[in-house]
C-alpha cells in the first residue's frame, strides 16, 4: 500500500522536473511534437497514479493538491500540464466513485497504480451528448467513432471514451468504457496542428468497429441530458483542467514583469501591471471557487457553481495574458521571450466544455428554478 504524501509533495516533484520541461517547451511548440520525454519523467516519478487513493496503491493526492501541482507545472510547460490534466481527471472520476458510490472500479484503479497507466480522455469531443455509435452484438458492442482532442494519445495505454447505443427500451443511451489503444480497430491519426498547446499530442482517434465486451461498460446514462455521471465528471474534471490555464497566466505575468522592470517608473506601465494583476487575481479566485464547489454534493447545484467558475477563469486568464503582452510591449512579440507562446496556449481556455453560451443558459435555468435539461 502506498503512503499518503504531504500536501506539498507533488508540487515539489513538479518543481524538480520543471526546468527540464521548460527547456524543451519551445522546441515542442515549434515542431508540433508530443512532450514524450516529459511524459517519461512524469511516469518515473509516479505522477500518473498520484490521484489513485493510497488504499489502492496510488499517491492519494486530493483534487486540490493535483490542481496545485498542475498549475505549477503549467508555468514550466503548458502542453505537458494540459495533457496530464486530461489523464488526471480520468483518475479522479473513478476515485470519487470508489469512495462515495462503492463502485466496482477498484481493480481498474489498482491497475493504474501498479502499472502507472496513461489514460487518454475523449471528453472534449463527447461531453453530455456523447458521440460515436455502439452496435449491439453477441457478448458486447461494436464501436465506431472518430474522437477528437485526445490529449496524450501518442503515449496512452487506455482510451477512456463513450458511444451512443440506441437502446430499444430506454432510447439513446451513452455507454462509457475503456479501450486499449493497442486494440484492433483503434487508429491514432496525426492531426494535431493548432494555434497553441501544440505539444499535447491531442490527435484524432478513429474507432473502426472496435469490440467492447458487455462487462467492460462502466456507466450507462441518457444521451444529451445532465445526470449524476456527468455532474461528477464536471466537478472532477473542470477545476483540474482550468488550473492549468491559471498557471499559464501566472507564467505570462512573471515574464511581463521581468521585461517591465526597466520601465517600472512609467505610470502607463504601472496601470497596465495593475490591470494584469486584477485579472490574475480574478482567475485565482474563480479557480478556488471551482475547487470549493467540487467538494460539495454531486448534482445540478454543484455543477452550476463549477460552470460559472469555468467561465470566469477562462475570461480572466485570457485577459491576464493580453495585459501581459501589453506590459511587455514589443519584446512580447518575439518568440524568443516565450510570451507569445503563452498567449497562444491560453486561447485553449475558450474551447473546453462547457463553453460560455451553454453555461449561461444552464446557470439561468438553474437560478429560475427550471430543469437544467429543459
Amino acid at each position: 500500500m502506498a503512503e499518503n504524501r504531504s500536501h506539498d509533495h507533488w508540487v515539489a516533484v513538479v518543481r524538480q522536473l520543471g526546468p527540464a520541461f521548460a527547456a524543451r517547451a519551445a522546441a515542442h511548440d515549434a515542431d508540433d511534437s508530443f512532450v514524450a520525454d516529459n511524459y517519461k519523467d512524469l511516469r518515473a516519478h509516479r505522477l500518473f497514479s498520484a490521484g489513485v487513493p493510497a488504499e489502492l496503491g496510488g499517491g492519494g493526492a486530493s483534487q486540490a493538491e493535483l490542481a496545485d501541482a498542475l498549475r505549477v507545472l503549467a508555468t514550466y510547460c503548458s502542453s505537458t500540464a494540459l495533457a496530464l490534466s486530461m489523464h488526471t481527471h480520468q483518475v479522479l472520476i473513478p476515485a470519487w466513485r470508489w469512495r462515495y458510490e462503492g463502485s466496482t472500479v477498484e481493480p481498474f484503479l489498482r491497475r493504474v497504480a501498479a502499472e502507472e497507466l496513461i489514460l487518454v480522455s475523449t471528453g472534449g469531443s463527447d461531453w453530455v451528448a456523447g458521440s460515436g455509435t455502439a452496435e449491439k452484438v453477441e457478448g458486447g458492442y461494436r464501436i465506431s467513432a472518430r474522437k477528437i482532442f485526445a490529449s496524450g494519445a501518442p503515449a496512452g495505454d487506455l482510451l477512456m471514451t463513450m458511444a451512443v447505443y440506441d437502446d430499444p427500451k430506454d432510447g439513446p443511451t451513452v455507454l462509457h468504457f475503456a479501450i486499449p489503444l493497442s486494440a484492433s480497430g483503434v487508429k491514432v491519426q496525426d492531426t494535431w496542428r493548432t494555434l497553441g498547446m501544440r505539444g499535447t499530442g491531442s490527435h484524432d482517434i478513429v474507432l473502426d468497429r472496435v469490440f467492447v465486451p458487455e462487462a467492460a461498460i462502466g456507466v450507462r446514462r441518457p444521451a444529451g441530458r445532465w445526470s449524476l455521471p456527468m455532474h461528477v465528471t464536471a466537478a472532477q474534471a473542470l477545476p483540474i483542467i482550468y488550473s492549468v490555464y491559471v498557471g499559464v497566466a501566472e507564467a505570462a505575468c512573471a515574464l511581463a514583469l521581468d521585461v517591465a522592470a526597466k520601465r517600472r517608473d512609467d505610470p502607463t506601465i504601472q496601470a497596465l501591471v495593475g490591470e494584469m494583476e486584477n485579472e490574475l487575481t480574478t482567475a485565482r479566485l474563480a479557480l478556488g471557487h471551482m475547487l470549493a464547489a467540487a467538494r460539495g454534493s454531486m448534482g445540478a447545484e454543484t455543477t452550476g457553481k463549477v460552470l460559472v467558475g469555468r467561465t470566469l477563469v477562462a475570461r480572466a486568464v485570457v485577459k491576464t495574458v493580453e495585459r501581459a503582452m501589453e506590459v511587455a510591449g514589443g519584446a512580447g512579440f518575439y518568440r524568443s521571450l516565450g510570451l507569445e507562446r503563452l498567449f497562444r496556449d491560453v486561447q485553449g481556455a475558450r474551447y473546453h466544455p462547457v463553453r460560455e453560451p451553454a453555461q449561461v443558459l444552464y446557470t439561468g435555468r438553474l437560478a429560475l428554478g427550471l430543469d437544467v435539461n429543459g
